[in-house]
Parts: C-alpha cells; structure tokens; sequence
C-alpha cells in the first residue's frame, strides 16, 4: 500500500510541475476555474445536477460566487460514499463527481453543499484515495479537502485547518463469536497477541501501539477493506470510528462494536475525535472562508449528530 501511494505521490507531482505553467499566477484555484470555458461546462454541468435537489439549506448551486473545488475520499461511508445516481431518498440531490463516476453523498458531502452556499459558489467533488487526498490539494487539484479527516498535530504543521464540524468517538471492531467478542479494555487484550489493523495513512495508525502484546499485519487503503480483513479472519480487531463501524455493520452482521471503558482505553485519540476541513498551509483566505461558512451554519453537537443520523438512514446499503 506504501508503495503504491508512494507512486500515486510522485505522478501528483509531476503531473503539477506540468501543469505550472498553465497554472502560474492562479493562486485561488477557484477564481481560476470560472475564467476557463472548460471549467464553465463543468460548472454547468453540476447546476443540472444540483437544479432538481430539495429546497433547504443543503442546496450548494448558485451563479456569481466561483466553484468550491473539494477533495473527498467518497468510499468512507457514513462520511462519504459514491452512488450511481443523483436521488437520495431523503429528496436531496447527489453530487456529480467531477470527470465522471458517479455522484458523491454523505455527512461530508451534506456540509460542503451548506458552506458552498453559505459562500455563494458552486460546488465540485473531486474523488480522491486517501493515501494522496493531502498531496492532491496541495499540488493544485482542488481547493480544501472534507472528507473525515480529525485535525492531528502532524498534519497541522503542514496544512491549515478549521474548528470541527463533526465530533466522533472511536471504538473497536472485532468479529462475533471470537475469543475477543467480549473486551472492555486494553488490558483484557495483554498476552493474545491479537492482529490488529486499521486505515493505513490515518491517525488511528499509532493507536495500534498502544495495544499490548498486538501483531501487526496490514493496513489497508478504505476501511470497507478494514472490515473486510475481520470477516474474513486475517485480523482479529480494527481501531477506527463509531460512526463508520456503525455504518459497517448494516452490511456485515458478522461484526461486533465495542467502545472501551474509561480509564482502559487509548492515549490520545482525542486528536481523532475532531473532524475538520483542510486548506493548503499557506492559503489562510480558503481556511477563514470555510470557518466563516461553518459559523454562520452554526451546528451544535446535536445537530451535528442529527445530520449523521440522517446521512447514515440515506446511504445506498442502508436501503438496499
């Protein structure tokens, strides 16, 4: 997995250096966007997509503001998730994936269309792999990235970020009926040499040490190949989030959640708790026009859960 991000990486970056001098003097790749024809089709393209959406406040098309260009992973479901058409069932519109692919939903997706009409643009997702979504933005490619991401110190020192828009808790995913079905702690797992496993790339990743006497195996690039390692028997228990395992469980039955208690559980993962949106470091004008959006939207933490509630009900295996 390293070395294929490792690849992913360098392409990124040549492809930018290509690029530079198209690009030279477009420091706002959103002002950039809405002075190219070609950016007006896709521009036009996503108003067709977004004209027939329901009329609340989730509706991100308008005509003067420019285009939001967007990272999002769009496999990270309840987050975001990719689907084959624009319906929701809750009568809001998908967004069309910008280059094709299919059309972008989830908590993120809900957001990005609050702030894109809090700041008058239009909104466009670009699909992204986790492993690269960072790299992506800042060679260019778009914008901000919201796609789930908790607000670590490490990547503070290279990106800017907002206050959260989402607050999760963590948990644990084992299997039903194995030996570690009924863990309360960290030091029920002392001496099982339990294989552990995560996302790879995310700040769940130095959580595993913390797990004694753990055998690490792989991590993996989506966390639907996270679950799918413990149903199949390659790892014995995946840290991750409780939104995501929750969503996971609605197709994979065979799969338990546990939340540790107080007091036997991790050592800083609060840094995992606070999901925030991402600007390139020295773009502070995109960072303070999203932290404007997301106060004027004004969400509590009830609100906030009641969003992921209802992007959790709307995503395609909940319905299926």
């Amino acid at each position: 997995m390293r070395t294929k991000a490792f690849l992913k990486v360098l392409g990124i970056m040549a492809a930018s250096v290509l690029s530079m001098g198209t690009l030279a003097g477009c420091g706002n790749t959103s002002t950039s966007s809405t002075n190219s024809p070609a950016s007006k089709t896709e521009e036009s393209k996503t108003e067709s997509a977004s004209s027939t959406a329901a009329s609340d406040n989730t509706d991100s098309t308008t005509s003067n503001g420019g285009v939001l260009k967007v990272g999002i992973e769009c496999a990270y479901a309840p987050f975001n998730w990719t689907q084959t058409s624009p319906e929701v069932s809750n009568g809001d519109t998908a967004v069309e994936i910008f280059g094709g692919g299919g059309y972008a939903y989830g908590y993120d997706v809900i957001m990005a269309k609050k702030v894109a009409k809090e700041l008058g643009m239009t909104l466009e997702v670009h699909k992204v792999e986790w492993d690269s979504i960072l790299v992506a933005m800042d060679a260019g490619e778009y914008d901000c990235v919201i796609s789930g991401m908790g607000r670590t110190k490490e990547r503070a020192m290279a990106h800017l970020f907002t206050e959260p828009y989402y607050y999760r808790t963590n948990c644990v995913v084992v299997k039903k009926g194995s030996e570690y079905e009924n863990i309360t702690g960290l030091s029920d797992l002392s001496g099982k040499k339990v294989k552990v496993t995560t996302q790879n790339g995310t700040g769940w990743v130095p959580l595993l040490d913390q797990i004694p006497d753990a055998e690490k195996g792989a991590n993996y690039g989506t966390t639907a190949e996270v679950f799918m390692a413990l149903s199949n028997g390659t790892a014995d228990l995946a840290v991750i989030d409780l939104p995501t395992a929750q969503s996971a469980l609605i197709t994979n039955n065979d799969l338990k959640i546990i939340t540790f208690k107080e007091g036997d559980t991790f050592v800083g993962d609060d840094e995992m708790t606070n999901i925030c949106m991402a600007a390139r470091q020295n773009d502070t004008e995109m960072r303070d026009k999203l932290q404007s959006a997301i106060d004027k939207i004004g969400m509590d933490k009830a609100a906030m859960d009641k969003m992921m509630e209802d992007a959790m009900a709307v995503q395609p295996s909940a319905n299926s």
